[in-house]
């Protein structure tokens, strides 16, 4: 790679391969001049060597240049493989493994021509001295090819174990996230009908209070003490699943309707609940989604209705729950002045599910809450 300082395997291959051609020069003694050409080509395929993994095709066609220019000059034999080994090694360490195949074989070619052209023994030639040439050109191709693979698949283990760690961070914020939505819904549906119980039984006390009706204040003020203290309940459960040891109580569920309809009843629009199939057969979830439905539906009547009636109907069957909370009030879409996160809350309740839920404006002029929920098991 161009830019990239040399390594300590590409100075040891630079050093190696020096080292290697000028012992292959020196034992074979000759004129003075003649080994001090065969010492600078040594230091020339010692340079070529360092950068041959920064240069892999030049310092290859350098190498087989500089290796028919010290043969044409007829200095002391070296062979092929030792003053190339090291570039060819390089090249295939860097994925250019068919470039040093063809400077190899056209090496080899040209040698053989070259040997046999001069008269040379065939047996020689193509013997013992050809056989052991290849064999190092191909042992150090396969050697960096080798290398080059096993660089590969360490970079791709580390990009994959890079990918699942933040795979696992982005399921980790997913899971806060969801549960930060779980705990906001549950605290603003919590609070919010609590409130408006406590806004509207307030009120029924104060009227009875001035009117000198004492039974009916303390009736308003037992209705406040319920949903304070049901409220408070809510929140602690909620809230405990911030801790690691915290309490986690039981969550309502449609069981507790009744409950939740007579602090409305009471000082509020007079509330009829219709049920038709088994309650206790809804699985846990679908009955606190339910309940919560109802419950926010109820807190909107309270909020925006100017109501004097509401119905809430819950229909079970085999695979399905139905709900619907009517009202005979303004029939305005409620929330509005609170950006909707009653009703975001409750299309998000509903949407884990798989349900659906519609609101709007009721046939008698009123609001209507309309959910369907299917059930664990249904298949429709």
């Amino acid at each position: 790679m161009p830019g990239r300082r040399p390594s300590r395997l590409d100075v040891l291959l630079a050093v190696g391969t020096f080292a290697l051609v000028a012992a292959a020069v020196a034992s074979h003694g000759g004129p003075a001049g003649a080994a001090a050409a065969g010492y600078g080509f040594a230091i020339v395929f010692g340079a070529l060597a360092l950068f041959a993994s920064r240069r892999p095709v030049p310092a290859l066609l350098a190498a087989a240049t500089c290796v028919v220019a010290y043969y044409m000059l007829d200095l002391t034999p070296i062979g092929l493989a030792v003053p190339t080994a090291a570039v060819l090694y390089a090249a295939a360490e860097q994925g250019r493994v068919r470039a040093a195949a063809v400077v190899a074989g056209t090496l080899l070619a040209a040698s053989l021509v070259a040997r046999l052209g001069e008269g040379d023994a065939a047996e020689i030639v193509l013997g013992v001295d050809l056989g052991a040439q290849v064999a190092l050109m191909v042992a150090v191709i396969a050697l960096g090819d080798a290398a080059r693979s096993r660089r590969s698949l360490r970079a791709e283990l580390s990009r994959q174990a890079a990918a699942a760690a933040e795979e696992q961070r982005a399921e980790a914020a997913r899971q806060v996230e969801a549960e930060r939505l779980r705990i906001a819904r549950e605290v603003h549906d919590t609070l919010g009908h609590a409130v408006s119980v406590v806004t509207l039984q307030s009120a029924v006390a104060q009227e009875a209070l001035a009117d000198d009706a004492p039974e009916d204040a303390l009736a308003a003020l037992a209705a406040i003490r319920a949903a304070s203290g049901g409220a408070m309940a809510e929140l602690r459960a909620t809230l405990g699943t911030l801790r690691s040891s915290g309490p986690r109580g039981p969550v309502p569920g449609l069981d507790r309707l009744p409950e939740l309809l007579a602090g409305v009843d009471h000082g509020g629009p007079p509330v009829e609940l219709h049920v038709s199939g088994r309650l206790d057969t809804v699985p846990a979830v679908v009955s606190t989604t339910a309940y919560r439905v109802v419950q926010e539906a109820l807190t909107n009547v309270l909020r925006h209705a100017q109501a004097t009636r509401v119905d809430v109907s819950v229909r079970v069957t085999e695979d399905r729950l139905s709900l619907d909370v009517v009202d005979d009030g303004r029939g305005v879409a409620p929330d509005r002045d609170e950006g909707g996160y009653g009703l975001r809350g409750m299309s998000e309740r509903i949407a884990l599910l798989g349900g659906t839920v519609d609101v709007g404006r009721a046939g008698t002029g009123g609001f209507r809450v309309h959910a369907d929920l299917p059930l664990p098991g249904s298949t429709g």
